[in-house]
């Protein structure tokens, strides 16, 4: 059933790799909507453990960019229902949610992890991930998304504090595509780690439409850790 369920993954990079996946233990911090998409793009590749930490319960203009969510999913928990579809989808595995907000999760929890997952919504949820992180020796990857443009980076050596909280302006909209599209690129970059493939690190991936309506990826280098 196992070598069925993940054939195509196995045909892409042996079945070794593959049951090494089912060692892994991660971390999504958040289950909103990019939540909501990587739960549902790693939760299905064969990861062996995943928790999902997020307070917050659901709401009726959370439905269209949250895909794992419905109306009937309205006022529960994000993190007990979206642990629920996930389990529903792949038998072979351990989804905890957590109804907490990460910074009481972390006090409370002394788990080491293999990688954690950004998709909080504020600088500050961020700046606490990587502080979390470093403390750890934990990696994580970062995602956000505003309008038509989103950010990604797998932090290992460098640091979030470059972006400078006291500059973020209120969001100004987000369309549903550019969530799911920021949350495969991020769900990409964690699976090719945890394979054991190649994957630039420290490396901040811009993308955005251009006033032409050409889609943009630009890359910066992050600076190291003090």
């Amino acid at each position: 059933m196992f070598e069925e369920y993940f054939s195509r993954q196995i045909t892409l990079w042996g079945e070794d790799t593959q049951k090494s996946l089912q060692t892994k233990h991660i971390a999504i911090v958040g289950a909103g909507g990019l939540g909501s998409s990587l739960a549902y793009a790693l939760g299905c590749s064969g990861i062996g453990n995943i928790d999902i930490v997020d307070f917050d319960t659901i709401s009726y203009h959370n439905i269209h960019r949250q895909i794992a969510y419905s109306l009937e999913d309205i006022d529960k928990s994000k993190a007990h229902i979206l642990a629920s579809k996930i389990k529903a989808k792949n038998p072979f595995v351990q989804v905890t949610g957590y109804d907490m907000g990460f910074d009481e999760f972390a006090q409370k929890n002394h788990k080491q992890y293999d990688l954690i997952l950004d998709a909080t919504d504020n600088v500050e949820a961020r700046a606490f991930i990587d502080s979390y992180a470093k403390d750890t020796n934990t990696p994580w990857v970062y995602g956000s998304v505003e309008e038509f443009m989103g950010q990604v980076c797998l932090f290992d050596e460098s640091s979030f504090e470059a972006f400078n909280s006291s500059t973020h302006q209120a969001s100004k909209g987000i369309t549903a595509p550019m969530v799911m599209h920021i949350a495969s690129l991020q769900a990409n970059l964690a699976l090719r780690y945890l394979a054991g493939l190649v994957v630039k690190k420290d490396v901040l991936y811009y993308i955005y439409f251009n006033k032409e309506g050409e889609l943009i990826t630009q890359k910066f280098n992050m600076p190291k850790r003090k």
